[in-house]
């Protein structure tokens, strides 16, 4: 399985590559990618195969329309066009892997209750660089299920700076 989740998403990186739009897209899979994981109904209507494959395509366009670059929006009507729905955001976290060790860095997937600006995002990067010794691209999430803090995972380190684990860590003290 991995081999074509490995092969789709080195053509999607190639294509965003030629149309020079790989980090505008790369943001924007990534952001598909968790949308798609947190809405069942979403993800269902995506992968529905008694869903005639225009209508699923239609889906994706009214989704994304003029919210996203066009070759975003062209990159997942092409995977859900091809059946590979349920697969789609496996293969886009590849291709944010790869497009982060191009730039030679390691993808820091960080879960905030609210939105970063720039100047934290930059800041927090920078802190988990420090952490991890590697040089980090910070891909932002914002969970409500975080209730302050952050999140942040880099490859299979989880590092929980959230009100919830301080809480319990405390608990478990007490």
């Amino acid at each position: 399985m991995a081999d074509y989740i490995d092969a789709y998403a080195a053509a999607l990186f190639a294509v965003a590559v030629a149309e020079e739009a790989l980090d505008r897209v790369e943001e924007e899979l990534f952001r598909v990618a968790r949308t798609i994981e947190g809405n069942d109904e979403l993800r269902s209507a995506l992968t529905d195969e008694a869903v005639p494959v225009d209508r699923r395509q239609g889906i994706v366009e009214d989704l994304l329309g003029d919210r996203a670059h066009h070759v975003t929006t062209a990159l997942v009507s092409f995977l859900v066009g091809v059946g590979r729905g349920r697969q789609l955001p496996a293969i886009i976290d590849k291709l944010v892997e790869r497009a982060a060790a191009e730039r030679a860095e390691v993808v820091a997937e960080v879960r905030t209750a609210i939105p970063l600006d720039d100047d934290l995002r930059q800041r927090l990067g920078e802190a988990l660089s420090n952490a991890t010794g590697k040089q980090v691209s910070v891909k932002a999430v914002v969970d409500e299920s975080v209730l302050g803090g952050v999140v942040a995972q880099v490859g299979d380190t989880i590092i929980d700076g959230t009100v919830r684990h301080r809480l319990n860590q405390l608990r478990r003290a007490l």
